[in-house]
Parts: C-alpha cells; structure tokens; sequence
C-alpha cells in the first residue's frame, strides 16, 4: 500500500490530492487575522520535545507563506517556483516526520504530539491551497521561458488552484477551510482507531491450535491461566486463520477481527463522507466521487462502476469454478455443509493446494525467514538496478527499526527506514511512508516500510507466509519509486507524484519476481541452509492460480463499497446494508452478521472512493510486466528502461505518457483482459 502523504506531491499548494483524496480550498489570511490555537504542554519530555520543534518550524512556516502572499516585483516563473519550493521543503520536513511518528511511535505521548504537529501543518497548507494572491502569482507568471517539464508543473498548478475553487467567494473559501480540517481530523481519528484497536481472543486449549506450525505454538503457550491469548494483530490473526483446523474458533477470531474500529468508526466514517460530500456539493460535483476521480486516469465514477464490472464479469466462471472446489473440499470436512464462509475460505484454499498441487504453505515458509527475505530483496534490488544498499547509522524510533542508505557509483541517492515488526499502538498494515521527497541537489527522498511480519526486537527469524514475501517486495517497490524518482528540481512533482490510480502498478509488477525461480533460489534456504527446490517452486507456480476469480470478484466487492459510499449522498446510508448488498452482488462469500468490516476499512480514508486502483493499476502492471516476460527478468538495460521511463521522472508527465515511453506504445486493457480471462479459464 502506498501511504499518502498529507501534503500532495502533485501540486504545491494542495495537500488533498493523496492523503485527503480531495482539493482543499481556503481564504488567504494576513498573519495578524490567522487563528491559531495555543500550542500544548507535555510532561512527557519525548511528546514536549516533538512540539517545541514544531511550533519552531510552523512558525518559520508561517513568516514564509506570508512572504509568497506578498506582492512581486516580477512575473518570473523560475523565481516564483523557486521561493514556493523553499517553503514546501520546510513544509514537507514538518508534514513527514509527524505523519509518520502519528502512527508508529511507541511513545503514546509522542504520537498525540505528532498528531497535534500533523494537523497544525495541515491547516497551514490547506490555508495555502487557496490563495489568491499566490493564485495570481502564477497565473501572471512569465511561462515563455519554460521548460517542458517546468511547464507542465505549473499547469498542473493552475488546474489544482481553479478545481479547489480559488475563484469562489471568501465566505465559501473560509466554509471550505473549515470543512477540510474537520475532514482531516476525522481521518486522523478513523485510523487512529484501527491501529490501536489491538482486540484479544482466549483459547482454551492448546487443542485449538492444531493445525498451526510449532513456532507459532511455541510463541503462544499458555498463560497462568491456563489460556492462550491470541491479538488481532496480523501476526497472530493470518496464520491461524491459514492453518488453525478448529472452525468455531477460526468464525470467532474471524468476527473479532472484523469489530476493530467498531464502534467508535460508525459515527466517524459517517461524517467523514458527509463532510466530503459537503466539500463536493460546494465545489460544484454531483458527489465526491466525481470530484476525487476527475485527475484520476478513469476520470469519472461511471467509468469505474462500468470497469468494476468488467472486472466481475470476466473472473465469474472461474470464480464458480474455484468456489465448487472448495466447497467439496469443505464437506469432507463438515458433509451439511452448503457454502462456503468468509472465515473459511483461506483455510480450504490452503488445504487444496497442498492436496491437488503438493504446495504445502508450512514446507513453503520454512525457506522465508524475515532476515533472509529483507537480504534477498536487497541483493535482488542491487542487482536488477545497480544500486548498493549499506547500513545508516541514524536515531530510531524503536529498537527494532533499522535504517539504511542507497548508492549509486558511490554517491547517496536515497534513505529509508524499515519498521517491519507488531508492537502495540503502531500501525497495523503494511505500507510506505514518505518522509521526505527527495529535491535535486538539495534533500534526499527518505522513506519508511511499516510493516507487522514475525520477527522480534532484532530484526528476527520469524518464518514469512509467501504472500508476506509478495507484500515486502510490493511495499519496496513504492520505496524504489520514491527514491528513484525523488530527483526532480521541484518537490511538487519529485517521488510518487503521479495519479493516485497508478502509483500501485509499479509495485504489483515488481511482485512477480517473488515467484521466479532464480531469484528465490538465491535467498529462499530454510534452517539447515537447504535452498528451495526447483520442484516446490514449480509447484507453488502451478498452485499460484487456484482461487483467484475468488480473491478477484472479493477485491471487486471493497472496490464497489468504496465507490458505492462516496458516489452518492451520505445521508442515508446504512454501513450494513451497503455491505449487504454489494457483498452479495459482487463476492462468492456471505456476510457474516455481526462483522463491521467498514469501520476497519481504513482505505475508505486514504483512498475513499478509489480502491478500484488496485486492479487498475494491475491491469497496467501486467501489460509492462509483458516486456519482462520476453526480455529476461534479470535483463539490466529493460530494468534501467523501467528505471528511467516510468519511476525516475516522478510527476513530470502523465502516467499514461511514463507508460507509453516505456512499452513503446498506449497501454492496452485489451490484452490485459486477454491474459486475465485465459488464466481464470485454466482447469476448469
């Protein structure tokens, strides 16, 4: 998952693009008229620390911004660009090293601090995302002079300013300033409420665990009461819904994992949308679908309604095709049985496979050990781009992250650090963080992996399921595209700038090279230092196919509830009704009464009414993986091609245009639909 930053990386002066998935509008306000609040006191020396820089940062902020206001004596573009970055890097320093701390910070105090400095830093930039006089600046600008990609930036400036409505009012600009704050506090709020709604279940025998791998069983012995406490963290809660045979026990784990968020999520979510569809109304959009959509590749909610169903449409037959499998696989189990459960189906999947193609999931992750698997993507990156990667002797937040350094031909061209282990209160997904984007000759991009694979304080052993391996390499592959393209002159378009519904292809293509052959044999050794066999990859190979019309037609179903919550007045909406329906509509499985699934959706926030770009973005990964495929996967000069086509240029062009320097050609959904429809056609 690609985490977005709360300050756009696409225009300048608009901080919704990624993080908010809307356009923030806002009066110009003189220093004298600006609100702000009392900045708080902490007896925490860690939390008090965090404030007393950011209030010194917010406030070299503020004499900056008020100097953009202010009247220019020329119109030169290169000059107004320059000033503008200036002070974007000082608000991209203050907006990174809080949005981060906000959520994985061990220090409770520490992360209400980061909040506060998170929301401050909000405000300003959403004050700046309106302004007239800045506004003005730029579109009086002398562009004659200007290069292409300088001049598409400025473009892109342009269209921001008058999409957020820089031409309204002042009444209805302070209307939509105060409508995005609330709109930022509530998310703040919706995924505060996920991560540190850590939810317990007790077991009461270590009969329950059958089924599991003994390092698990080992990890969870009973306490002094005779009970085995299991948390809805991932690294608890995945492996015993793969593996645990006790199916009561896997419907009530399953339900717990699906109250977190609940019921403080209820209230939140709903004047989250409303609050967007205020926004929407205001800024002219039927709905704030349509307004997040319009700089979106798909453009409109139509198009992705009309792309979610083609999707459906083609993964149906194989979908039924898989779904009877599993439930013969089922009634072995339980003979009454008559379909097949939500809590369910990962278990039976497992079992098929390792029944019909001999891919046992516990022989697979036996040769995925955390430590091995960091080093393997490592070398893999090194030696598919020809980059280094060496240790970085910084502070860390907790014992456990570490952070490195990435070289080329000796020189610094990227930072980052990996926080890939549970703790309490931190982030439960895995995602990228950007800290900073990078700025050519001026700052390197940094960036963060937040991930919960097993492992311990140092670093572990912990043995990975291989789609944990699939998700590192994914979450590295946003890493890549920040800090390979974090070399722009102008942070505004530098990193991952480009529209929100491509950001994820690069990773899902990369993905791929965690089912290669080569490249597994090269990290892939269990205890004893034996390297995977041939034979069980091929057997993972064969086995990769079964069950994925299911997992496609149950990913079309999150699409559609994003796009159904945000494409229509949120007045009155009923969370499980809409969960109802489209589940039913869309998914093989049933909803299971009880589950709140949305209140722990934390995409309808950072990506609201666009999770459709999973697949979407996925449609264009398979089309550039294509080139791959018939060039070799170790193929360095097709690598330095990727490199510099579609992840060095950031937000300097379109993403279609990045697409087609690399291929050569459009993009085709054609050919994508081709492959996707012979492949879910395969052993029926």
């Amino acid at each position: 998952m690609f985490k977005p930053r709360a300050i756009s990386t696409i225009a300048l002066f608009i901080i919704c693009s990624f993080f908010l998935s809307s356009c923030s509008s806002t009066p110009p306000q003189s220093q004298a008229a600006a609100k702000v609040e009392p900045w708080p006191i902490y007896d925490d020396t860690q939390a008090q620390e965090h404030i007393s820089w950011c209030e010194e940062k917010y406030g070299q902020a503020e004499k900056m911004y008020a100097v953009l206001e202010s009247e220019r004596s020329d119109n030169d573009a290169i000059a107004l660009l320059e000033d503008v970055n200036d002070w974007h890097m000082l608000v991209d320093e203050i907006a990174g090293k809080s949005g981060l701390f906000a959520y994985v910070h061990p220090n409770p105090e520490m992360r209400k601090a980061a909040q506060i400095c998170e929301q401050r830093i909000e405000a300003l930039a959403i004050r700046s995302s309106m302004s007239p006089a800045i506004y003005d600046h730029f579109d009086k600008a002398n562009t004659s002079q200007l290069g292409e990609v300088d001049l598409h930036y400025v473009r892109e400036i342009l269209e921001e300013f008058r999409r957020s409505g820089v031409n309204l009012p002042k009444e209805t600009r302070d209307k939509i300033q105060e409508i995005n704050k609330e709109i930022s506090k509530l998310g703040q709020s919706f995924i505060k409420n996920i991560s540190e709604d850590s939810r317990k279940i007790e077991l009461d025998s270590v009969k329950q665990l059958a089924g599991l791998p003994d390092d698990y069983i080992r990890a969870h012995a009973p306490d002094e009461n005779g009970k085995i406490v299991l948390s809805t963290d991932y690294s608890d809660y995945f492996p015993f819904m793969n593996y645990a045979h006790d199916d009561e026990a896997r419907l009530a784990y399953y339900k717990e994992f699906r109250l977190r968020g609940y019921p403080a999520n209820d209230e939140i979510l709903r004047r989250l949308l409303e609050k967007r569809h205020e926004l929407a109304k205001i800024l002219n959009y039927p709905t704030y679908a349509h307004l997040t959509m319009e700089d979106k590749m798909i453009e409109t909610p139509e198009r992705a309604a009309n792309f979610i169903n083609n999707i459906d449409e083609i993964a149906k037959a194989r979908a039924a095709n898989d779904y009877t499998i599993l439930l013969d696989r089922l009634k072995k189990i339980d003979p009454t049985a008559t379909k097949v459960g939500d809590w369910q189906k990962v278990y039976i999947e497992k079992l098929v496979k390792k029944e019909q193609f001999d891919a046992d999931p516990q022989e697979i992750r036996q040769y995925f050990a955390y430590n091995k698997v960091e080093q393997g993507i490592f070398d893999l990156t090194e030696n598919l781009f020809g980059v280094t990667i060496v240790p970085w002797r910084t502070e860390v937040w907790h014992p456990s992250v570490k952070a490195f350094k990435v070289l080329e031909n000796d020189n610094v061209i990227g930072q980052f650090y990996l926080d890939m282990h549970p703790r309490d209160g931190k982030y439960k997904h895995a995602a990228h963080f950007g800290m900073r984007h990078g700025v050519a000759g001026k700052q390197l991009p940094t960036a963060a992996l937040v991930c919960n694979f097993p492992g311990g304080n140092d670093g572990g052993t912990g043995l990975m399921e291989h789609e944990q391996v699939e998700t590192f390499l994914h979450e590295f592959g946003h890493l890549l595209h920040g800090i390979f393209g974090g070399h722009q002159r102008w942070l505004g378009i530098s990193g991952i700038a480009t529209e929100r519904d491509f950001v994820e292809a690069p990773s899902q293509m990369l993905e791929e090279w965690v089912w290669d052959p080569s490249t597994l044999k090269a990290f892939a050794k269990n205890a004893n230092g034996k390297v995977i066999p041939d034979s069980l990859i091929q057997r993972m190979r064969d086995s990769r196919g079964f069950a994925k019309g299911l997992n496609v037609r149950h990913q079309m179903y999150y699409a559609a509830l994003s796009l159904a919550l945000y494409n229509q007045d949120p007045s009155n909406i009923d969370f499980v009704d809409a969960m109802k329906t489209l589940q039913a509509r869309y998914s093989p499985y049933e909803y299971v009464d009880d589950t709140y699934f949305y209140a722990s959706f934390g995409h309808l926030y950072g990506y609201s009414a666009v999770y459709y770009t999973y697949m979407w973005s996925l449609v264009i990964a398979s089309d550039m993986f294509s080139e791959f495929e018939r060039e070799g996967l170790m193929n360095r000069e097709l690598a330095r091609r990727f490199r510099d086509t579609v992840l060095a240029p950031g937000g300097s062009k379109k993403a279609a245009t990045l697409v087609e320097d690399f291929l050569g050609r459009p993009f085709s959904f054609d050919a994508f639909e081709k492959m996707l429809s012979a492949d879910l056609k395969k052993a029926q």
